[in-house]
């Protein structure tokens, strides 16, 4: 069941100390292809009652990983919403991701990267390698599973894809497919990416990666994560260590100095292919109905969140009632947009606990 990473999967995380690695085996992915072995990178916090039925499952957005304690550290430890005194709490890093798990910059079996070559994928498929994983574990039936944005996906899809496979679903800063304007986002960043000279295709090397398109998609990301409250506290107008322009088109403000910053941090630790392959897959999601589902459902959005506007939960919560499913939506009135729900602990924090049962 676990084995340690191949190098080429390792170099892209930073906590590899931390994870362990579970070989799910042989996947075809909804678009018809084949991954003849699919390796997922994952963390454990807590313990598992003897009756194996305290275990939830945190999926992660965009630019997670497995160590959900590192990333959501509002919500995930000890006595917090997701309480670890209390719980068995798992975190992976999903298929096509840089951060363990399978994905573009992983080994491929001709003993190249797969870059180009990895087929594309499914929130779908990220759910059916976790339900391996989570199989692996001695685990038949999860308490929970939860996440924001693309983790929030993940939860839902585990409900509908694998009926009966886990108790409660928790989805915050989340929707039931993008819409047009989301789409077009996502595809300013795909486009910032091939459109770098570096990408070369995507067949780049590892230590080679369009760095440029790459941090100009995370800019664009960052922008659509704060709210315009946010970014009026955290920066205003004001300049970058001076008190008056220098009448340059280099860096003047505070907040291109904050976008700069973000960007270089993020192409250190993540990989452009997978930025492709995981944005194209938040696109794909669809979901027209809870039909069939056997879970118990709550949702939570943020006033601020122009991204996942709270009308998008109050339509999942649409679903989940037309299915019949016992459902539950909050929303909280915080400034932060949607990174409101990456910072928020107290409010989500009170009604993960009550949703949870701790």
């Amino acid at each position: 069941m676990g084995h340690e990473a191949d190098p080429a999967t390792k170099e892209q995380g930073e906590r590899s100390d931390q994870r362990m690695y579970s070989d799910v085996g042989r996947l075809v992915t909804e678009s018809g292809a084949e991954i003849p072995s699919v390796a997922i990178a994952y963390q454990t916090w807590g313990k598992l009652s003897s009756d194996r039925d305290n275990a939830i499952l945190v999926c992660h957005a965009l630019s997670g990983d497995a160590d959900c304690a590192d990333w959501w550290p509002a919500m995930v430890g000890p006595g917090k919403g997701i309480d670890t005194d209390r719980f068995f709490v798992i975190g992976s890093n999903c298929l096509g991701g840089c951060r363990g798990s399978t994905g573009p910059p992983s080994r491929h079996p001709d003993g190249g990267t797969w870059g180009r070559r990895f087929p594309i994928i499914t929130i779908g498929d990220m759910v059916e390698c976790q339900f391996r994983l989570v199989r692996s574990l001695g685990i038949d039936t999860l308490l929970g599973a939860c996440g924001g944005s693309m983790g929030g996906m993940q939860a839902l899809e585990w409900s509908l894809r694998k009926p009966g496979s886990v108790r409660k679903v928790w989805m915050t800063g989340c929707a039931r497919a993008h819409n047009a304007m989301q789409i077009a986002l996502n595809e300013v960043g795909r486009q910032a990416i091939m459109r770098d000279p570096a990408w070369k295709n995507g067949e780049y090397a590892l230590d080679e990666q369009p760095a440029g398109g790459l941090g100009v998609a995370r800019m664009m990301g960052h922008i659509s994560y704060l709210s315009a409250e946010s970014f009026a506290t955290k920066f205003g107008r004001g300049f970058q260590d001076k008190p008056v322009a220098d009448w340059t088109l280099g860096t003047e403000f505070q907040v291109e100095s904050y976008l700069d910053y973000q960007a270089s941090k993020f192409t250190r630790r993540f990989d452009a292919n997978s930025y492709l392959y995981l944005t194209r897959a938040l696109d794909y999601y669809d979901c027209q109905s809870f039909d069939g589902s056997q879970s118990e459902y709550m949702f939570t959005s943020f006033t601020s969140d122009w991204l996942y506007p709270s009308s998008q939960s109050q339509e999942l919560l649409r679903l989940a009632e037309e299915a019949g499913r016992p459902a539950e939506w909050h929303e909280i009135d915080l400034p932060h947009g949607h990174d409101g729900f990456l910072l928020d602990g107290e409010q989500q924090g009170e009604l993960a606990r009550l949703f949870f049962g701790s």
